[in-house]
């Protein structure tokens, strides 16, 4: 059993990772007993033959092909299945950061307005900040909608972080508790000396339509460097669209229309 190509081939995959200590770990394996695996003292068991395939995404028959031709296998898929994939992301968004221009001059507050996804005809009114951390740009919304009866008020909070490509503001953003569902949020810049506004398009997956995926015109409003946050929460919520709550303006600027000859949901700049 000693003769077997299973003790190297092993060891190349766990190359992919920092130690043998996190691969065992990962496949819930006993340090000691993993061990016995790489130097050839005992075999897997079948059950953690099992796991170790696929954990690594190769199966029984490859990891006891000759040494060379397994390394040629995963060089061509470059890394076995799920090796790395965590940072994979993290590569992923920091070269999206290292192209995101500057968003200083956006950081502040704003009412964020938008038609609900799931209460028709009515509009919602939150509060979002935009802020720098270590050169990068976040946002957080909170979002209080009232309700009559035993449910009161309730207040949903959302984190995004936020990049500048392409002349556009992209948020991606979720919820800060359950982070169940992703918004995208794509708004145009203000080209104007002062921002006033910001108008884009926002994704939703509201639990109250069966979580199926819609599109809203979105509009933030600017408030300025810093605000009476409890005032302005306050002042936000769930409101009939005729509400005098809500400026007419607004109101026509956040209207999602889908005019004739065209197919799409799209904004104007402002």
């Amino acid at each position: 059993m000693q003769t077997e190509p299973l003790p190297q081939n092993l060891a190349f995959l766990c190359s992919y990772y920092p130690s043998i200590a996190a691969v065992c770990r990962r496949l819930q394996i006993n340090r000691q007993q993993f061990n016995k695996y790489l130097s050839g003292q005992t075999w897997p068991s079948r059950r953690n033959m099992r796991k170790i395939c696929d954990f690594f995404g190769v199966s029984e028959g490859e990891l006891l092909m000759d040494q060379q031709r397994f390394a040629e296998i995963v060089g061509l898929r470059r890394r076995p299945l799920g090796v790395h994939a965590p940072s994979d992301m993290l590569v992923h968004m920091e070269q999206l950061y290292q192209r995101s221009g500057d968003l200083g001059r956006y950081v502040g507050y704003y009412f964020r307005y938008f038609y609900s996804f799931g209460y028709a005809g009515k509009i919602i009114k939150c509060l979002v900040v935009i802020y720098e951390k270590e050169g990068r740009y976040f946002w957080k919304c909170m979002e209080r909608l009232v309700h009559f009866g035993k449910y009161g008020v309730k207040t949903s909070k959302y984190s995004a972080a936020l990049l500048l490509l392409g002349d556009r503001i992209f948020a991606l953003e979720s919820e800060t508790l359950l982070k169940t569902s992703i918004t995208q949020v794509i708004l145009y810049p203000s080209y104007q000396t002062s921002v006033a506004y910001l108008v884009g398009i926002q994704t939703g997956m509201p639990l109250l339509r069966g979580r199926r995926p819609a599109a809203s015109v979105v509009l933030l409003e600017y408030l300025g460097r810093s605000v009476d946050q409890r005032k302005a929460l306050q002042a936000c919520g769930l409101f009939d669209e005729t509400d005098s709550v809500i400026d007419v303006g607004i109101r026509a600027m956040i209207t999602n229309r889908i005019p004739t000859g065209t197919f799409v949901l799209e904004t104007e700049e402002v």
